[in-house]
């Protein structure tokens, strides 16, 4: 079992921006005056030279990153998920995406776990948001050795692409050792016959405990790790309906527009199964310790267990 790391994957996405630019120097980092936060000032403090605070205006930011990515070069631009897909949505859709340009997109303290930042920073449509935009890949790794793989790939990938960074943080679960990130797969956690859990981001690691505790009880339950919301991966997400009949979807996201939506989209036209989305049922975050809040709007290990137990029962 490989030694447990507890990390938020915003500082396991900074340690990966410095790995990369070791070796590629046309890496260059953007950040919208919360390079603390984000993590990006890793970075910085690494490479000065290559690393540029855009101040608080994440749509010049965007902008700028545009500009670099036409220039050859390869941008990082980040800030608070929040910012990065709200108030430059515009830009990433006519700038970024539009002309297909290498740029990509870190949004960090995203979803409930944001904590006592309140309503106003949790955001719980940055999934969706990014989704709508053609062409855009949109990433939400789970721990800290799948940010990083997520990281590395999303750098080597031409064309833009959308990262989610946690604030809370996570115990990792995968073995580094044996990890492989594959660009649109799904993982299987755990085989199981009787449902399928599949779950995305920070909710991963409480699914993951909750079908445990499941599978200590007798029960049969499948859990997939989402990683890669776009392109998602059809073919996993059809066998798995198919050989279970009905899934559960956990993320840490609004039920519209996230990881819910995606799979609905998939079963739907290839085969339809009862779906039961756990998230954010269209309502706004409120300020609180991030544990808490997570408790609060059952996005736990209990929570998500009760609801397995709930379908089950059926």
């Amino acid at each position: 079992m490989a030694e447990i790391i507890t990390k938020a994957t915003r500082v396991s996405f900074g340690e990966a921006l410095c790995e990369a630019a070791a070796t590629n120097p046309d890496i260059i980092v953007l950040d919208a005056d919360l390079a603390a936060a984000t993590n990006t000032s890793i970075f910085a403090k690494a490479y000065p030279e290559r690393f540029c605070d855009c101040g608080i205006a994440e749509g010049n930011m965007i902008g700028v990153a545009a500009g670099l990515a036409a220039s050859g070069k390869l941008p990082v631009a980040a800030s608070f998920a929040m910012f990065a897909t709200g108030r430059a949505f515009e830009q990433i859709r006519n700038s970024v995406a539009y002309p297909n340009l290498n740029v990509k997109i870190a949004g960090s303290h995203a979803g409930i776990s944001t904590g006592e930042d309140g309503a106003t920073h949790q955001c719980l449509e940055d999934i969706g948001i990014m989704r709508t935009i053609p062409g855009m890949v949109v990433l939400n790794p789970a721990d800290h050795w799948e940010m990083k793989a997520a990281t590395k790939a999303a750098l080597e990938y031409d064309g833009p692409v959308y990262i989610r960074l946690g604030r809370l943080a996570v115990d990792s679960f995968n073995d580094p050792d044996t990890y492989k990130f594959e660009w649109g797969k799904g993982i299987t956690l755990e085989e199981g016959s009787d449902i399928t859990v599949i779950a995305t981001g920070l909710c991963v690691l409480e699914s993951l405990k909750a079908v445990r505790e499941l599978k200590a009880e007798g029960k049969s339950v499948r859990l997939i790790n989402i990683h890669t919301i776009k392109p998602i991966d059809r073919e996993l997400i059809i066998k798995a309906a198919k050989e279970t009949g009905r899934i559960i979807t956990v993320e840490e996201h609004n039920v519209i527009g996230g990881l819910g939506d995606a799979v609905c989209e998939v079963t739907s036209a290839e085969c339809p199964v009862p779906v039961r989305r756990i998230g954010v049922y269209d309502r706004f975050g409120y300020s609180g310790p991030a544990k808490e809040l997570l408790e609060i709007f059952g996005l736990t290990a209990p929570g998500i267990k009760k609801v397995i137990e709930e379908e089950l029962a059926k």
